[in-house]
């Protein structure tokens, strides 16, 4: 609906409604031009506001990582040439109250003793192009790093860790892993590469990747010894989520490989849900019990 000032017709001079009605369109007319520049001038500061949380949210919280290599097939899909691979979501805030832990998949920075053999980048050659890609990497558009890795943790600083028993598992402390999310690429070995005990020292990480016989990981960086190791300072976070592309929405599992060979039992697992069950109904039959007594008490 357009606005139109009332007529001004000399029947209407000195009418005081039709004053009113005067004043009332000037100062609509007056807050609606003060409304529009206000909005021009704050829109800068709106998206300063905005490109600062986004830069906070991704060096303190979490961050939007692009998967440029098979090496985590399935559990993530890569590609770095003409396909879209997928975007996951990573928690930056995890490890500063707790631990990297074996069955984490983790981003870091790869040791100064990796070298990527997973994937290459095409680096821009148009300066203008490179700054924005840049500027897209602050602002959460995820690209393809040859620094960063992603892989998961098989074993922790204290641990032995070898290749492998007679049915092709890794072992950890002279016990097999159980791993579900390995994955055999089609036309390649399904039997895992050996190699000898390595004793994980304290603040490192042994990783490997899901795609078992295509992934350059702890096994064949470096030296495939202790230069394959990964500091704990150079994880930056958790993969949680995948984000991109939509037909790919789901979290990612961390399902800890060591839990049944190392950990406890099945049926002690569940000693405390059992009891806590059996303690359970008693507290019920109380409560039955009291709640009557309650309600036969208020009709006396």
């Amino acid at each position: 609906m357009v606005d139109v000032a009332p007529s001004r017709g000399s029947s209407d001079e000195g009418d005081p409604e039709h004053e009113d009605k005067v004043e009332q369109w000037r100062a609509r007319s007056r807050e609606k031009a003060k409304r529009k520049g206000s909005f021009w001038k704050e829109l800068p500061i709106l998206i300063g506001v905005a490109v600062l949380l986004a830069v906070l949210i991704q060096t303190f919280l979490a961050k939007v990582y692009m998967i440029p290599s098979e090496s985590m097939e399935q559990t993530l899909h890569g590609c770095s040439n003409g396909c879209f691979g997928d975007r996951v979501l990573v928690d930056k805030l995890t490890y500063d109250f707790s631990e990297p832990e074996p069955g984490d998949v983790v981003v870091f920075h790869g040791p100064d003793t990796w070298i990527n053999q997973d994937f290459v980048a095409a680096e821009p050659t148009n300066p203008v192009t490179r700054g924005l890609q840049g500027l897209g990497s602050l602002l959460g558009f995820p690209s393809a790093n040859e620094e960063d890795f992603v892989k998961r943790i098989v074993a922790v600083g204290g641990q032995t860790v070898k290749c492998c028993d007679d049915r092709n598992r890794v072992m950890v402390d002279g016990k097999p892993l159980d791993e579900p999310y390995v994955y055999w690429a089609p036309g390649r070995s399904t039997v895992q590469e050996s190699f000898a005990d390595l004793k994980v020292p304290e603040g490192y990480l042994f990783v490997l990747g899901d795609n078992r016989n295509d992934s350059c990981d702890s096994r064949c960086q470096g030296d495939g010894r202790e230069g394959g190791l990964v500091p704990v300072d150079n994880v930056v976070g958790k993969a949680r989520t995948i984000v991109l592309p939509p037909s790919r929405w789901q979290g990612i599992g961390d399902h800890d490989p060591q839990a049944v060979a190392i950990g406890a039992p099945a049926w002690q697992d569940a000693l405390p849900a059992g009891a806590g069950l059996a303690a359970a109904w008693p507290v019920l039959l109380l409560g039955k019990r009291a709640r009557a007594r309650f309600r036969s008490a208020r009709l006396r």
